[in-house]
């Protein structure tokens, strides 16, 4: 008895996480700094307590030889939907004059509201928080993790205000997962039919322009009453305090000309914005640096579809977008524009490919590393906790067998709060589990491939 109760306590120190992990005689890439060619990286309760070459393990750590090893930041995505489960949720009309919500429906299609106006808030759903939906169920998670993947900043994106973006990482512990939020709003160019507002191009931008206007005079009204009791009291607008609590909008341009359009809008409306898309950068980078707005680089690489019809000929136009898309983020860094890179929707494993395709064209691979690093992260203003290899910083970290994005390169581990996981085999897809975007008018079902506005 004696002995099993020995055994019993040996266990159960045995299950205790180390107080501390050094990383000793890796390849360190810190991105905010220079590259350590020997060092440790020394990790206390979940936060970097050290990184340099002249890091002595203290008795307390858990040492790990990582001789022949790179230690990287861990990867952010910049735009995802990873951890928010596939059902969209129900499109309201809510009047901005009596702030109540209202659904009103077809006759000819029952399932659909009708807006007759700017003031029923169509296709709005700027309240909703993409922390208050986020999951651990979500299998891009595992997958985002075994690619090297630590965190994405996540986004409901159903309507033409999608919601509240959130930045999660991907540990899989739900009570863990919300890291900061809210990181901005998700817009998209999403239309109806013709018969229903909006229902053009045209009609969602000025529905974005007029959202904006009326959250301009929301903040006036309310500012005034609470320095004057005796002002009129402005009525609650959901939809309105959705869009003045996010600190940033996203707006969709996947075209040199939307690009432009784009930035002009926000400078109009004095917007604190974020372009996504971007796969015409390449055109554009020289007037975006004017701007100063930071660019999310979509991923998804346009490619002629494999069901195509052979007899149908593309136009010299769209040959150039896919020879060309992937020098947009070069392109960008030449510029001097601030840029991160997304997955838009394409699976983890196929990042590495998809990156060495910008590699390729151009980009750095210095700068590859930092578009999936530290810019997102300086990008949504988290650069204070994440991003580059930094003593005090988020221990959330990828150690590979060598350099990113090449294709004999393994991830060997992952910590994420400073906890080691390492690469696990994924289960069979036998159908899409937590849904992505879909395509501006489109809603997400398993026959429409994810896509944040780039060209398919």
């Amino acid at each position: 008895m004696k002995i099993l109760l020995v055994w019993f306590a040996a266990s159960l120190l045995a299950a205790e996480p180390p107080s501390a992990i050094a990383i000793r005689n890796a390849r360190i890439v810190t991105v905010s700094g220079p590259v350590i060619a020997k060092g440790t990286v020394l990790i206390r309760d979940g936060l970097i307590a050290g990184v340099g070459d002249n890091i002595a393990p203290p008795p307390d750590a858990w040492v790990i030889e990582a001789q022949g090893l790179t230690v990287y930041p861990g990867l952010i995505d910049a735009l995802s939907t990873w951890g928010i489960p596939p059902a969209a949720p129900a499109v309201v009309l809510t009047s901005s004059r009596t702030a109540v919500t209202t659904v009103r429906r077809s006759t000819s299609s029952p399932a659909e509201p009708v807006a007759h106006g700017p003031e029923e808030r169509p296709n709005t759903n700027s309240w909703i928080r993409a922390a208050d939906l986020v999951t651990a169920d979500d299998s891009r998670i595992l997958s985002g993790r075994n690619a090297g993947f630590t965190a994405a900043v996540t986004f409901p994106t159903t309507g033409i205000f999608g919601g509240q973006g959130a930045l999660i990482n991907l540990s899989g512990d739900k009570h863990r997962m919300v890291m900061a939020t809210p990181l901005g709003q998700y817009c998209s160019m999403a239309t109806t039919a013709f018969s229903t507002y909006p229902g053009s191009l045209m009609g969602v931008v000025a529905y974005i322009r007029q959202v904006y206007l009326d959250a301009a005079h929301y903040q006036i009204a309310r500012t005034a009453y609470e320095k004057d009791r005796t002002a009129p009291r402005p009525d609650y607008d959901r939809a309105v305090e959705g869009v003045l609590e996010s600190p940033r909008v996203l707006l969709p341009a996947g075209s040199a000309v939307q690009l432009e359009r784009m930035a002009r809008f926000a400078a109009e409306l004095k917007l604190n914005a974020v372009l996504y898309s971007a796969h015409e950068a390449y055109a554009s980078a020289a007037k975006l640096r004017g701007f100063g707005y930071p660019v999310l680089v979509s991923l998804r690489w346009p490619e002629r579809a494999r069901d195509a019809d052979p007899e149908l000929h593309d136009t010299l136009r769209t040959l150039v977008l896919r020879d060309q898309a992937p020098s947009s983020p070069a392109a960008l860094a030449k510029a001097g524009v601030k840029y991160a890179l997304y997955t838009d929707g394409i699976s983890a494993r196929e990042v590495p490919r998809a990156v060495k395709r910008a590699i390729d064209a151009g980009l750095p691979p210095a700068d590859a590393v930092r578009a999936l690093t530290l810019n997102a992260a300086e990008i949504y203003g988290i650069a204070d906790r994440l991003g580059s290899v930094e003593k005090g910083k988020i221990a959330n970290l990828v150690v590979t067998s060598g350099e990113l994005f090449q294709p004999s390169t393994r991830v060997k581990f992952i910590f994420i709060d400073g906890v080691k996981y390492e690469p696990v085999p994924e289960p069979p897809v036998t159908e899409r589990t937590g849904g992505t975007a879909a395509a501006p008018g489109e809603s997400p079902s398993p026959d429409n491939p994810p896509n944040f506005g780039g060209v398919r």
